[in-house]
């Protein structure tokens, strides 16, 4: 493992220098290895690794590929990880999402164009006409997402929509179980798109960091 750590690494600083781009094909595995002075077996399970964090592009019979590198690619492993969290960690990724969305909140304030907010405003009025708890956990989420996107820091943007996707049970158990939940949801959001709309990143960033301590307030209630 040390060596095939060392190959990975070596193949990580050829990126870094800017030896080898996005979209590139890696020289021939022979020269590759004589050139970084590495087996070609620890070269070969060095760019198995960089394959699965889609690091490289191994293209059978045509060659391997620096990928594209952009967030969305480089960051499935983080959902992967999440994935695999057990129902008593669902905690601390509330915990990762309060800090996290808080401050996409504050940057959107800045950053969200008037057509943005209001299709923000338009989705609230239509979560409000309906009492179908599943289409208002959909809601929920395309909600945040949109808070997210108009970040405009994809790599924030890729983290947050990972994290989301794995709290819909929680939103929709909540939705379920605690009396007026909803309603009290929507308020939330209609509180935390006005701040967006005024500029206020401050005000935006307590609504949300609120928001969704309020939530993880529930579900420590609902599990103890």
């Amino acid at each position: 493992m040390a060596v095939t750590d060392e190959a990975i690494s070596r193949i990580r600083e050829m990126i870094l220098r800017g030896e080898l781009r996005p979209g590139d094909r890696l020289p021939p595995e022979a020269e590759l290895s004589e050139r970084l002075g590495l087996s070609r077996n620890s070269l070969r399970e060095a760019v198995k690794a960089l394959e699965l964090i889609r690091v490289l592009d191994v293209r059978r019979g045509d060659g391997t590929y620096v990928t594209s590198l952009e967030p969305g690619l480089l960051l499935e492993a983080v959902q992967f990880v999440v994935d695999l969290h057990q129902d008593q960690s669902v905690l601390e990724l509330f915990e990762v999402r309060r800090i996290l969305e808080s401050s996409a909140a504050a940057l959107a304030a800045t950053r969200m164009t008037p057509d943005a907010l209001t299709d923000l405003r338009r989705s609230i009025e239509l979560a409000a006409a309906t009492d179908d708890v599943a289409a208002l956990v959909e809601h929920d989420l395309d909600f945040h997402r949109r808070i997210a996107a108009a970040s405009r820091n994809d790599y924030l943007s890729t983290l947050l929509d990972a994290l989301s996707s794995k709290t819909v049970r929680a939103r929709l158990w909540r939705g379920i179980t605690e009396e007026n939940a909803a309603g009290r949801t929507l308020s939330e959001h209609a509180a935390i798109v006005e701040a967006i709309a005024a500029g206020d990143a401050e005000l935006a960033k307590g609504l949300v960091t609120a928001h969704i301590a309020g939530i993880e307030g529930w579900i420590r209630r609902a599990t103890t």
